[in-house]
C-alpha cells in the first residue's frame, strides 16, 4: 500500500531557524498559565479541540519551542500563531513548551504493525510517537491536519530540509493513506498535574 516510497516523514511539523536551546529554562508550572491562551484550539492538556489543530501534549519541549519561535519570527506563517507567538517572550515560550512537554502520551495501535508506512516509522515510529529528536508526534492527528500539512510542504508554502523535497513525489492518495494511517492511532495524553 504505502510502504517503501517515502525514506523518511522526519519532521513533518517541524520548522524554524531559531534555536529553541537559547531560551531560557522553561517553567511548566508558569507555562500551565500561559497555556490558556492556547486552550482554545489546542487544549490545555495539549489535545486538540479542533481539527485542523494539532495536539502538542506531550510534544519534545525543543519541538514545541521551535516551532513558536519560527511563528514568532515569521519562518512559519500561520493566521492565528503567528499572531499568538509575536506576542509571546522567550520566557513564554520556554514556559508553555515545557509545560506541554511534561505530559505523558501513550499510543494505541488497532492496525497490523506491518501495514505501516515504511518510510514514516524510522522517524515517527510505527504508533506515530516520535523516535528521532525533533521530529513530532502523529498519534491521533487528524488526517485532515496530516493532509493539510504534508499538502503545505508538496506546495511550497511550508518548507524544510527533508520534507519538502519527500513531499513533492507524494500523490494525493498517498497523502491520503499517509494521514489516514496515523489518526487511526488511539492516542491519550496524561496532563502534568
Amino acid at each position: 500500500m504505502i510502504k517503501g516510497f517515502l525514506p523518511c516523514l522526519g519532521g513533518l511539523l517541524f520548522a524554524g531557524t531559531v534555536l529553541a536551546q537559547d531560551l531560557p529554562v522553561g517553567d511548566p508550572d508558569a507555562g500551565r498559565k500561559v497555556a490558556s491562551q492556547c486552550r482554545t484550539c489546542h487544549g490545555l492538556n495539549g489535545f486538540a479541540q479542533i481539527p485542523i489543530a494539532p495536539h502538542i501534549g506531550g510534544e519534545p519541549e525543543d519541538y514545541l519551542a521551535a516551532q513558536l519561535l519560527a511563528f514568532r519570527d515569521g519562518t512559519r506563517a500561520h493566521e492565528m500563531m503567528t499572531v499568538v507567538a509575536s506576542n509571546m517572550s522567550d520566557q513564554a515560550i520556554a514556559d508553555v513548551s515545557a509545560w506541554y512537554a511534561a505530559h505523558q502520551v501513550t499510543a494505541t495501535l488497532f492496525a497490523d504493525e506491518a501495514d505501516a508506512p515504511e518510510g514514516c516509522v524510522s522517524c515517527h515510529g510505527t504508533d506515530g510517537l516520535a523516535l528521532v529528536e525533533g521530529v513530532p508526534n502523529l498519534a491521533g492527528e487528524t488526517n485532515i491536519y496530516i493532509a493539510t500539512q504534508l499538502k503545505a510542504f508538496r506546495g511550497g508554502k511550508r518548507e524544510h530540509e527533508v520534507m519538502s523535497s519527500i513531499s513533492t513525489d507524494l500523490s494525493d492518495d498517498d497523502i491520503r493513506a499517509l494521514a489516514d494511517w496515523f489518526a487511526a492511532v488511539e492516542l491519550d495524553i496524561e496532563p502534568n498535574d
